[in-house]
């Protein structure tokens, strides 16, 4: 269970005490997740009860904080089904418990589709949601650097080189440079807050229609055909790798029915989509050659296997991706 920050009722119903939600009935850790803690909360108000979810943040620092702040209530009150952080009754946001930032949010219902169920109506309907975030997005009037970006990964390809085979680490130092040269090809390509992170498990569905998109902590203000390449290489690959042209296409379209492509995003989706597996292969490379002796030797931790990532990218050179 992904719960680092332990809790008490009392810490909590100390926290609830600047709210007018209710009193609290209980709470239970959510299973899952690597980077934050997170509980469901059930508050009885008028006899009714209600339920929430509160977030405590690990990893982000509270300076950092009022970005998503600002970006859930701006993306929500464009109807963007996104949580938020509730403000409670004298106006705020963000909160501390245990000595760290905390969210209380609204709970949405629903499940995430399995990898192995998801459909081209799921990669539409995800698509066009894509889309919509984008365009509410694109005048939103704070910026974000993304923390993984391209100078974290220049940085990073350069540290871990001398841990890998001559193939990888040439493999890696290739995909940084055909970016940079993107970079400075001076494109007409839209930027805007992107979600960063929207793999099929960020996504929730009810009846088999999209309910809403979850974890936007790795939003940042970057190219929006690379938010749509991130979730392409999740969305639309096959167990092998390779990638679902049928599904990839579904995607595509939904996205299209929002917000039409430029001739320049034509050119550039066979190079971010690379630039996408690249980026998830090194950042689950780096925690692999720091502890991979380690985990097989017996310890608990659970790594996310960097190989798929590399077979997404090799997919994706062997056959380009095409923006129809």
């Amino acid at each position: 269970m992904a719960v680092y920050t332990p809790i008490t009722s009392a810490e909590l119903s100390q926290l609830l005490a600047d709210f007018d939600l209710g009193t609290l009935s209980h709470f239970d850790g959510i299973e899952g997740g690597i980077e934050n803690t997170n509980y469901f909360v059930t508050l009885l108000l008028h006899g009714q009860k209600k339920e929430y979810v509160l977030t405590i943040f690990e990893e982000l620092a509270s300076e950092e904080m009022p970005f998503f702040v600002e970006l859930g209530h701006w993306l929500a009150e464009r109807n963007i089904p996104v949580p938020y952080a509730i403000r409670d009754k004298n106006g705020i946001a963000l909160k501390q418990l245990k000595g760290k930032p905390a969210f209380l949010q609204p709970r949405f219902y629903g499940a995430d589709i399995p990898a192995a169920q998801l459909r081209p109506h799921h990669c539409f309907q995800i698509g066009e949601a894509l889309a919509r975030f984008h365009k509410a997005g694109s005048d939103f009037y704070l910026k974000r650097q993304a923390h993984r970006g391209v100078f974290w990964w220049r940085r990073e390809t350069q540290a871990i080189a001398h841990l890998l085979s001559p193939e990888d680490a040439d493999l890696l130092k290739q995909e940084v440079v055909a970016f940079d040269k993107l970079r400075d090809a001076n494109w007409d390509l839209p930027t805007g807050v992107i979600h960063g992170d929207l793999f099929h498990d960020n996504a929730l569905f009810l009846d088999d229609k999209l309910e809403a998109i979850l974890d936007m902590y790795n939003a940042a203000t970057a190219y929006q055909l690379y938010d749509l390449a991130i979730v392409a290489n999740d969305w639309c690959s096959r167990p092998d790798c390779s990638i679902d042209t049928e599904r990839e296409t579904a995607l595509l379209e939904g996205y299209a029915q929002i917000r039409n492509f430029t001739a320049d995003e034509a050119r550039a989706w066979p190079i971010l989509t690379r630039t996408a597996a690249m980026r998830f292969w090194l950042s689950r490379l780096i925690p692999w050659l720091g502890i991979a002796q380690a985990s097989r030797q017996g310890g608990d931790m659970k790594l996310k296997d960097p190989q798929q990532y590399k077979n997404i990218l090799l997919s994706r050179l062997s056959t380009p991706a095409k923006l129809g």
